[in-house]
């Protein structure tokens, strides 16, 4: 954007922590009005940091607010705005309802219907761009959840229109052409904070609204497994993101005993493949026997490879997020310097609560990018062309770093093309490249 242009009028919903507000930071050239957010202790976080410096500036707004009851006219009223006047709505819908990672409720949850409390402050703003971000499952997700067991293929009746995989995404794309006649249209892209250089794998669905009809493209990846794009940079690991960070007082969610004991038995990079497999038998229970979803389980992070995605339960037995040297969770610093958040950014709250913060929080490097492909939008010619209202792109969201044997074993990629090779029971040993 040339430096000329004023700032793009901003506000944030949903701004949980700060992570989206914190990237469009970064970017440069966004002037944050307001942020609105539900809970207390978040709104705290985000007064604490812009107070002192760390994001937007002594005019942005912190407002807590229940954006389900929250009148958008009322918003605009307090900020001193007309509908259009806005350049950029951002915001980041609750997404439990549609995270692959627990029990599904889609729309019947009323989490899930806070997505189109997004579009109703799009139709009352009229902001000339808009983002949204929210978890890859979304895309999967039915407006009606037709538990497994009571599906066709295991002898249930066909499914409903309403019980369809992708149909909360393609009813809320057809509201969002409801409004003002089609003004806008949208480009939803499925990322990887990890291929544009966080030291952190996780998926995300950006969608990029506009009411220019301009086609927004996001850029390919810029890192990657070096050997098969030499191109490209080496994905940033976990040794790059902590290298120099140090704290006095770190705050953990930490492991019980009876966990330590079994996570003390694993090498870096490993997980309850590591152990022997009696062990791995009684501390896992019935989860042992399950086909998919136990990387998590008693796993320790490597130095060389980018993190896991931040969770908000890193001290939980499927979920661990155990430190590479230390038998010890990663502390709430180390998780907000994975998530990129600024130096000496400060969470209030319990552990619980800062851990919730930043597990939820999206990852600052995906905003910048965001926010550096909006102002290049903005900075660009209309389409020559009619473009269609709605556009999905894919653009390498799934990264997988390690490949478990069926033998026990595993060859862990080590960001130069090569490997580290862990057996069950036994330490880590350079193995030949591959």
């Amino acid at each position: 954007m040339p430096q000329s242009l004023k700032p793009l009028s901003t506000i944030s919903l949903f701004s949980g922590a700060g992570g989206l507000d914190v990237g469009l930071e970064q970017a440069g050239g966004f002037d944050l009005l307001a942020c609105a957010e539900i809970d207390p202790k978040f709104c705290e976080t985000l007064r604490i940091n812009r107070d002192q410096g760390r994001f937007g500036s002594s005019k942005t707004k912190i407002i807590n607010a229940d954006l389900a009851q929250y009148d958008p006219f009322a918003m605009m009223d307090e900020l001193g705005l007309q509908p259009g006047e806005l350049d950029l709505l951002v915001g980041g819908p609750p997404c439990q309802s549609f995270s692959t990672a627990g029990r599904r409720g889609t729309v019947e949850d009323p989490r899930g219907q806070l997505l189109w409390d997004y579009l109703r402050f799009i139709e009352a703003f009229k902001p000339r761009y808009f983002l949204m971000e929210n978890v890859r499952g979304l895309l999967s997700a039915a407006l009606r959840h037709r538990p497994i067991a009571a599906r066709p293929d295991r002898g249930g009746p066909p499914l409903g229109a309403e019980e369809i995989p992708g149909s909360v995404i393609t009813a809320w794309v057809e509201d969002l052409a409801k409004i003002d006649d089609g003004a806008y249209r949208v480009d939803l892209f499925e990322v990887n904070a990890v291929n544009y250089g966080a030291p952190q794998l996780r998926e995300r669905v950006l969608f990029i609204g506009n009411r220019e009809s301009k086609v927004i493209d996001f850029p390919q990846p810029t890192h990657g497994p070096t050997d098969d794009a030499p191109d490209l940079l080496p994905f940033r690991t976990l040794a790059e993101a902590l290298s120099d960070f140090r704290e006095d007082d770190p705050v953990l969610m930490d492991f019980s005993p009876r966990k330590k004991s079994f996570l003390a038995q694993v090498p870096p990079g490993g997980n309850w493949r590591m152990l022997p497999d009696e062990v791995a038998r009684e501390s896992m229970g019935k989860a042992y026997y399950a086909k998919g979803g136990r990387s998590g389980w008693w796993r320790r992070l490597s130095w060389d490879l980018p993190c896991p995605t931040i969770t908000t339960l890193p001290n939980h037995s499927s979920t661990s997020m155990c430190h590479p040297e230390e038998v010890r969770v990663l502390s709430v610093g180390e998780c907000a310097r994975v998530q990129e958040f600024p130096s000496g950014w400060i969470f209030a709250g319990s552990p619980q609560q800062q851990m919730k913060q930043v597990g939820n929080a999206v990852p600052a490097r995906l905003g910048k990018v965001a926010g550096e492909v909006i102002k290049k939008a903005v900075a660009a010619e209309p389409n020559a062309a009619t473009a269609p209202t709605y556009r999905r792109t894919y653009i390498r969201s799934h990264v997988r770093t390690r490949q478990w044997w069926r033998n026990g074993q595993a060859y862990v990629w080590d960001g130069q093309g090569g490997s580290a090779e862990y057996s069950a029971g036994k330490s880590p040993v350079q193995a030949t490249l591959f």
